[in-house]
């Protein structure tokens, strides 16, 4: 199974939602803050062809002047989740021979943007991310809850709590 820029967002927030994903356990279609967050990134930033699909595995919203990898995110609230997605596509259009990658994380409703770069020690703990991801899809046991404060407007949180 291919690593998608998904699984690296999930890995990052929680890694019992991550196994849920990889095994096609779906909730996030009933999730009105999924629907939002849909209808903020289709709206966002019109003049760009967005949602650009490479290899089946990573889907980078939108790309500007060429270079530069946009991902857009309704609020902070799991800004680190975002970098590292966002620094995944960039390792891994690096090696597959794409130089020179530029990337933003974009908060539109926020009006703000972050430059991302990727550093020889993210390409390591990625590395190790990607480990730890192929654990997790080859696993039938179900990662333990986390008891976080974002527990509660996940969309699988009936599956974990209730």
């Amino acid at each position: 199974m291919n690593i998608t820029g998904t699984m690296v967002y999930y890995y990052f927030i929680c890694e019992r939602k991550l196994w849920y994903f990889v095994n096609a356990i779906n909730m996030e279609q009933n999730s009105e803050l999924v629907s939002i967050g849909k209808i903020l990134d289709e709206t966002s930033y019109k003049r760009e062809k967005h949602s650009i699909l490479i290899d089946d595995t990573i889907n980078i919203d939108f790309v500007r002047n060429g270079a530069i990898l946009h991902e857009v995110k309704k609020t902070k609230s799991i800004e680190e989740a975002g970098i590292w997605q966002l620094k995944y596509y960039m390792y891994y259009l690096e090696q597959r021979g794409v130089k020179n990658i530029s990337a933003k994380i974009d908060f539109p409703l926020l009006r703000e943007s972050k430059e991302i770069v990727l550093t020889q020690d993210d390409r390591n703990v990625l590395e190790n991310v990607i480990k730890n991801i192929n654990d997790i899809i080859n696993t039938e046991k179900i990662p333990k809850t986390m008891n976080s404060k974002i527990c509660k407007k996940c969309a699988y949180y009936d599956l974990c709590y209730v």
